[in-house]
């Protein structure tokens, strides 16, 4: 029986890795145009980190331009990093003219706990139907419970990933979305499967927006791949968790760090993908259901 779970795990890690180079190779056949209504602090590191995969980004939120240029793209990045109430229009119109056309769209709710006003926002942009939610464990929790953490760090996370796999099922379950968990281990769910990618390295936590790139990163690899947002979603953590750790064994501190990881983001090779992805399953159907109880009611009229 030992040895039968051990071969399942192998063939389990054998076809998350050829799903991973699969999304890779047709992210850089593409090339999809992702438009991100981001934060000033992240934008240089999401479009290099787009750039290096193979995407096209463009960082253009001007309300009077979505109408024009919205429809063109392959998938949307909305990001509440440097919210302010002059961009919040802009950031519903274009998620409303995405999900009109058919177009992912994801969900990165920075500090989304903060403040009463982050979280009505946050809230309202999920109420527009992401296709994928992406945050740290703070911000899945605030959302899940539609409330304001009164011990926010701000955008850093006060607990573990896998503190936030209850919040992730259940706000997954509400919105319809495929939540991400990032952390130690990134946890992605769609309500009724949780998986967890063991790729990264802790200095990324050292790194400002790190967190916003891969959420960019994880627009590109559903662009190319919509109905299997989930799959996409993951591959996407656990690629630009690889090349972080290729750009660790080259690195003297963050600052080298973030250099060699978009230089080992570009570089990405089968090889690799196959030798160093790592993906496992951590709960499916009916197992959530013993974890979760009954279908949570949170954010009702979602």
């Amino acid at each position: 029986m030992e040895e039968m779970n051990m071969k399942n795990g192998e063939e389990e890690q054998e076809n998350w890795g050829s799903r991973a180079w699969t999304h890779l190779t047709e992210l850089r056949v593409q090339s999809p145009l992702i438009q991100c209504i981001t934060n000033y602090v992240s934008m240089d590191l999401m479009a290099n980190t787009l750039l290096a995969a193979g995407a096209s980004p463009a960082m253009v939120h001007t309300l009077e331009e979505l109408s024009d240029f919205t429809p063109h793209i392959h998938a949307l990045c909305v990001n509440v990093g440097t919210l302010s109430p002059d961009w919040v229009p802009s950031m519903k119109l274009a998620a409303q003219l995405a999900s009109q056309l058919g177009k992912p769209w994801v969900l990165d709710p920075v500090a989304a706990g903060a403040t009463e006003f982050r979280i009505r926002v946050c809230l309202e942009l999920v109420g527009l139907k992401p296709t994928v939610i992406r945050g740290n464990a703070s911000e899945i929790l605030a959302l899940s419970k539609a409330s304001v953490a009164r011990s926010s760090k701000g955008v850093d996370s006060s607990h573990e990933s896998t503190d936030a796999v209850e919040a992730a099922v259940s706000l997954a379950q509400a919105s319809g979305s495929i939540v991400a968990v990032s952390g130690a281990v990134d946890i992605v769910t769609d309500g009724n499967r949780v998986v967890g990618a063991h790729n990264g390295v802790p200095m990324l936590q050292k790194i400002t927006a790190t967190g916003c790139a891969v959420t960019a990163l994880i627009a590109a690899f559903v662009a190319v791949d919509p109905s299997h947002a989930f799959e996409a979603t993951t591959s996407a953590l656990s690629l630009f968790g690889v090349a972080a750790e290729l750009g660790m064994d080259m690195a003297k501190g963050p600052a080298s760090l973030r250099m060699h990881l978009i230089d080992s983001l570009y570089a990405l090779d089968q090889a690799t993908v196959l030798q160093r992805v790592n993906i496992t399953n951590m709960l499916t159907s009916p197992s959530l259901l013993d974890l979760l109880g009954t279908k949570s009611g949170i954010l009702k009229g979602i």
